[in-house]
């Protein structure tokens, strides 16, 4: 095959779309990995964004965490005074008991043998504390002196000659009182 070609006659410049028309252009390949790169920075920030957030909310927890422990640790401390208040108030009371039923026998007794009973003699009583309009901070501190509430110190006095009962002081702290028959 022969080609004419006349030298005069410019030559037909094909467009880009003529030219090879299955295959994208450069700009657009390089704009479609420029946007591709734009997105997955844009996630990452985001994902970078909300773990930063998510660890200073643990960070946070874990801060709140340790005041609760150190909350629990105070009340149980100050559950641990009132409930040895409580004690000491009840031993108290019961050595009065005791106190009052030794002297019931002892005026059974006497009268038993025919000796007369003194009525008037008054049982030895020791004064009870008032714990009116007291809370559990005041009491347990012994804060408030004009209401006469016993200041706790933490350790119960030591217990009388207690037949029925006895007192049993655990490795931790805690007394129980076992009923002796």
């Amino acid at each position: 095959m022969t080609m004419i070609s006349e030298p005069d006659i410019p030559a037909i410049e094909l467009s880009e779309q003529e030219k090879a028309p299955g295959r994208p252009s450069r700009a657009r390949t390089i704009g479609a990995v420029a946007a591709g790169a734009v997105l997955v920075t844009a996630i990452n920030v985001t994902a970078a964004i909300y773990l930063y957030r998510g660890v200073n909310d643990l960070r946070a927890l874990e801060a709140r965490l340790d005041q609760l422990g150190q909350f629990e640790q105070r009340i149980g401390a100050r559950i641990d005074t009132v409930n040895n208040g409580f004690q000491s108030r009840f031993e108290t009371l019961d050595r009065q008991l005791q106190a009052s039923f030794g002297q019931i026998n002892g005026n059974i007794a006497r009268l038993e043998q025919g000796q007369p009973v003194a009525a008037d003699a008054e049982m030895p009583r020791a004064p009870e504390p008032s714990f009116a309009n007291t809370t559990v901070a005041e009491a347990s501190a012994g804060e408030n002196p004009s209401v006469g509430a016993p200041a706790f110190k933490g350790k119960a006095a030591p217990p009388g000659p207690n037949p029925s009962y006895q007192r049993i002081q655990q490795a931790d702290g805690k007394v129980y009182y076992k009923k002796i028959n």
